[in-house]
């Protein structure tokens, strides 16, 4: 039944019966979890989507897909705790957390190809968080108020970005060594004078497919390890930390050459 219905959506028969499928769909949802089978399936998501925009569909056939759904478009972040709130009081639990984990998804994608250290960490807590509701180890509250937690740990990381006075992009070297004890001994200024350095220097090096020359690679580790020693990395920790830079900066291939 979901399925036709989805298929239908918009028209002036399925709207007449709309009423009748969000009920049959809340008695489901209502099923699935005293069943313990907490996962909706991607009909039933769509259209819980196309109803929402139906209602919504103005005659100029411009949709704001959050106004939609029922939530206020956020002034300054889609991560913002208006917007964070605003999900959690949805009626409707398990499109909240549909609409939540999509959006995050999408977030740490993002991050992924921006942010090697940074990705890798919010995509282990995505996983992490959406096992546990799986499995039943948290209810609809708990994984909202979760990745609600986690929307805000990514917000603080783009703050502390713009307190360092850090470009996305520079900001993602700053992770990766931040990552080891070692930086520990560098203050803010001189975190921010070597990170700038480092940008410099993979600029400057960074010709056509110079990830994949072999030659260019090896100069460029040689160099960021030496830039590493000056500021006062041991020898074998510098050649470590030369590795993850020169694989950050392999990710932003396409930003550097840029230039």
């Amino acid at each position: 039944m979901s399925k036709l219905y989805a298929m239908s959506v918009p028209s002036p028969q399925a709207n007449q019966i709309k009423d009748d499928i969000a009920f049959f769909q809340a008695i489901k949802s209502r099923i699935n979890k005293f069943s313990g089978n907490n996962v909706i399936s991607d009909y039933e998501v769509e259209t819980a989507v196309k109803q929402i925009i139906d209602d919504k569909l103005g005659s100029d056939g411009i949709i704001d897909l959050f106004q939609a759904a029922g939530i206020e478009s956020p002034s300054v972040s889609i991560l913002s705790d208006e917007f964070l709130l605003e999900v959690k009081n949805m009626q409707q639990k398990n499109v909240a957390y549909e609409l939540l984990k999509k959006l995050l998804s999408d977030e740490v994608r993002v991050r992924k190809v921006k942010n090697i250290a940074q990705g890798k960490r919010f995509s282990e807590m995505l996983e992490s968080i959406v096992k546990r509701y799986h499995n039943n180890q948290i209810d609809s509250a708990q994984v909202l108020a979760e990745l609600s937690e986690m929307a805000k740990e990514m917000r603080l990381e783009d703050q502390k970005s713009e307190e360092l006075k850090l470009t996305p992009e520079e900001y993602a070297f700053y992770t990766v060594l931040s990552q080891n004890d070692s930086t520990k001994m560098l203050d803010d200024e001189k975190m921010r004078e070597l990170i700038h350095t480092i940008v410099d220097v993979v600029r400057n090096n960074a010709t056509v497919d110079w990830q994949n020359r072999d030659d260019v690679r090896a100069k460029l580790r040689l160099t960021v390890k030496k830039i590493l020693m000056r500021y006062g990395y041991p020898p074998d920790l510098a050649k470590l930390e030369a590795d993850k830079v020169l694989a950050q900066s392999e990710n932003l291939a396409a930003f550097f050459a840029g230039k």
